[in-house]
């Protein structure tokens, strides 16, 4: 089991939207995350700077590798007006190294 995190950033003033939204997830975008070996996934908000901190577990494709399945790119289109994007809309992510861990 690998542990992946990375950062993303919001635009401004849409840190409730984005909450809410997930916390509304579609079942099917939760279970294509399941079934794709992803587990114990968190997103952290910094309101400072509207930087969101995600890490996950995976056993295969983490999160960030699934833009392939028509899913994800619908997810992608639907969260596009509220954080910095990619010109497919697929959210801008930084990869963060991971330098401690105690279990």
């Amino acid at each position: 089991m690998e542990r992946l995190a990375f950062k993303m950033k919001l635009k401004p003033g849409v840190a409730a939207e984005y909450e809410k939204r997930h916390n509304a997830i579609w079942p099917e975008l939760k279970k294509l995350l399941q079934d794709s070996g992803v587990s114990d996934y968190s997103i952290f908000l910094d309101e400072d700077g509207q930087t969101l901190f995600a890490v996950q577990k995976s056993s295969g494709a983490g999160s960030q590798d699934l833009g392939n399945t028509e899913i994800v790119k619908k997810w992608w289109d639907y969260m596009a007006d509220i954080m910095d994007v990619n010109p497919d809309n697929s959210p801008v992510s930084i990869p963060m190294r991971e330098v401690f861990y105690m279990e």
